[in-house]
């Protein structure tokens, strides 16, 4: 039985009723939640109300993600984060994001997968943390047996750079982000630990509210 819980007949909240890892699962692989597809041109997010998915907005170029995107549940991007991103005082108060690269084709969003953590890019928002976990799908024939950044094609990493300093893009407004800093695996698990920390001191009532 899942972390011996009882079959629960409604659906899980995607970011609450989860866990960022499965039980048993290996040291750095963690759930991660589905939001979009690398063939995605509509920009979906998940309604935090709801736990539905929903449309945040179509995107105004024809960028598109290079790799699956979602977040990884039970993790909150505050304090502690921003704590990590030098000259930032605030992160952008979401769920972790992570990127996801498959070798086969995964053609629907809305999912929870397992993926192994290689590394991140450290993002800047408009002067806010907002970081970009990288992994691979746990057990993907091509990039499963992958453990660091530094293991992925060098334009694995550009392309996941220049999607997140343009998808923003609106024509004559300048944009004010950041996406210089990558790390590896190591750096990744300090961010998540972090984000984790975050979601704990900002979440907990809600769990000890639902166990009543």
């Amino acid at each position: 039985m899942y972390r011996n819980e009882k079959f629960n007949r409604w659906r899980r909240h995607p970011w609450h009723g989860l866990h960022t890892q499965m039980d048993g699962a290996e040291e750095g692989v963690v759930q991660v939640y589905v939001e979009m597809l690398p063939t995605d041109v509509v920009k979906y997010e998940l309604d935090k109300a709801s736990g539905f998915l929903m449309v945040d907005r179509p995107q105004r170029t024809t960028s598109s993600p290079p790799a699956l995107y979602g977040f990884i549940p039970r993790t909150y991007c505050a304090e502690e984060v921003a704590k990590r991103c030098p000259g930032v005082e605030e992160a952008d108060g979401d769920p972790l994001d992570i990127c996801v690269y498959s070798e086969r084709h995964i053609n629907r969003s809305d999912i929870v997968l397992n993926a192994r953590v290689v590394g991140g890019i450290q993002m800047i928002d408009d002067g806010e943390a907002d970081d970009k976990i990288i992994a691979v799908l746990d057990g993907d024939n091509i990039w499963g047996d992958v453990q660091d950044i530094s293991d992925l094609p060098q334009i694995k990493i550009e392309r996941l750079q220049h999607y997140f300093s343009t998808y923003k893009l609106v024509p004559g407004k300048e944009l004010n982000i950041k996406v210089d800093h990558v790390y590896g695996r190591e750096e990744a698990m300090q961010v998540i630990a972090a984000a984790e920390k975050d979601y704990w001191n900002h979440f907990q009532d809600l769990h000890e509210q639902a166990k009543e």
